[in-house]
């Protein structure tokens, strides 16, 4: 294999890798309100992305936990950058399981 594609597939990981990775970032974010708000939106959801949706919920992860969650309740506005679908979904906040 020549190095240039050998080294493409090591910067790109697979579908399978990148939601893994997602999977774990998303359970860990530092409190549990904050997990259970992104990781729940991520395994009410992450089976049916797509790579674009991937790529979008990757660089949520790189945001405050404080932020996705005010964005998410409504606090404050949503920057251009998280807005669209996928943040629309996540603002429904219908996929957080309730204990009575």
């Amino acid at each position: 294999m020549p190095v240039g594609l050998l080294l493409l597939e090591l910067e790109i990981p697979d579908r399978e890798i990148r939601l893994k990775r997602l999977r774990f970032r998303s359970w860990h974010r530092g409190t549990k309100e904050a997990d259970l708000l992104v990781g729940g939106f991520y395994d009410r959801y992450s089976a049916g992305w797509n790579d674009e949706e991937i790529t979008w919920f990757e660089a949520l992860m790189h945001e405050e936990d404080v932020e996705i969650m005010a964005w998410a309740i409504g606090t404050m506005p949503v920057p251009e950058r998280a807005s669209g679908p996928m943040m629309i979904a996540m603002q429904k906040l219908d996929y957080i399981a309730v204990e009575k």
